[in-house]
């Protein structure tokens, strides 16, 4: 049976918005000393809105850090006190304006483990209907929704008109 690494100190070495980044000295499972940094992000849903079979919807939004525009599956924050579920049917509001009848969990993932703590956990969204209610939308977000064909979303994966790993794998879990 494998060890877990002993934890010697750490110390939060920047508090962000979004995440925060934490860097740790440590004993490793095999005995050596080690200094670790690690992103601590929330979890997050990860939305495979389906409106009809074959069909899903996908948002475009700016992404500064790559200073450019992405067609991608819609995905938010757990929020604190709230359940995973709950974290995707409101993200399904504010990112599409749709709520949801039914929210089945299909997987959750670790995108970077190597130094990111944020675990993605991927829902199906299904009977979706217009909200009623204006949903809060983030200062910072910029979306637009669309509904594409499960067929033509592919396609735009091997075009390489897609390219978040998040949406590539949502897709495959469909």
């Amino acid at each position: 049976m494998m060890n877990n690494a002993d934890v010697l100190n750490r110390e939060i070495v920047f508090a962000g918005k979004v995440f925060d980044v934490e860097r740790a000295k440590v004993r490793l499972p095999h005995g050596r000393e080690s200094t670790q940094e690690v992103v601590r992000h929330s979890k997050s849903a990860v939305l495979i809105p389906v409106p009809a079979p074959g069909q899903l919807i996908l948002i475009r939004q700016y992404r500064f850090a790559l200073n450019t525009w992405m067609w991608e599956l819609p995905a938010g924050s757990v929020d604190e006190g709230e359940s995973p579920e709950q974290a995707a049917a409101r993200e399904c509001h504010e990112e599409i304006g749709k709520v949801p009848a039914t929210v089945v969990r299909r997987a959750a993932l670790y995108p970077t483990p190597g130094y990111c703590d944020e675990e993605m956990i991927f829902f199906r969204l299904s009977g979706l209907e217009d909200s009623h209610e204006k949903a809060a939308v983030d200062e910072d977000e910029d979306i637009e929704a669309r509904t594409f064909e499960l067929r033509e979303a592919r396609e735009m994966i091997r075009r390489g008109e897609i390219v978040d790993m998040k949406t590539i794998v949502g897709i495959g879990l469909i």
